[in-house]
């Protein structure tokens, strides 16, 4: 569901990128839990928190609504992760993010197929 979600920067994805690898996604069907942990490119990457919402948007689309999402930073790639990991896991700046529609275009275009 999340390896052709494209990067906000590069005209690759995020998997051909490495932010995305099979072996950092956790899915638990009994559970009902999904756990995505990326990789921003560089410590300092200004496009992870919209990186792990786009992510986070994508599955909240796709999956059926008794999953819970825990969409976060690998641990010690990037100077701010506690900080985005933060946002990530709050359900009302989510989902304030989503209401502005400049930032929802943004993801949408991260969303999209490449043509």
């Amino acid at each position: 569901l999340i390896r052709s979600i494209n990067d906000p920067e590069h005209p690759l994805t995020l998997e051909e990128l490495n932010v995305v690898e099979q072996v950092r996604v956790k899915v638990s069907d009994a559970e009902s839990t999904v756990s995505v942990e990326f990789t921003p490119t560089i410590p300092h990457c200004s496009m992870a928190t919209l990186i792990g919402l786009s992510i986070k948007v994508k599955l909240l689309r796709s999956l059926p609504d008794r999953f819970k999402l825990d969409v976060h930073i690998t641990p010690g790639t990037h100077a701010s992760e506690h900080a985005v990991n933060k946002q990530l896991a709050d359900k009302e700046r989510v989902a304030a993010a989503l209401e502005n529609s400049h930032l929802l275009e943004v993801v949408n275009q991260c969303l999209s197929a490449r043509s």
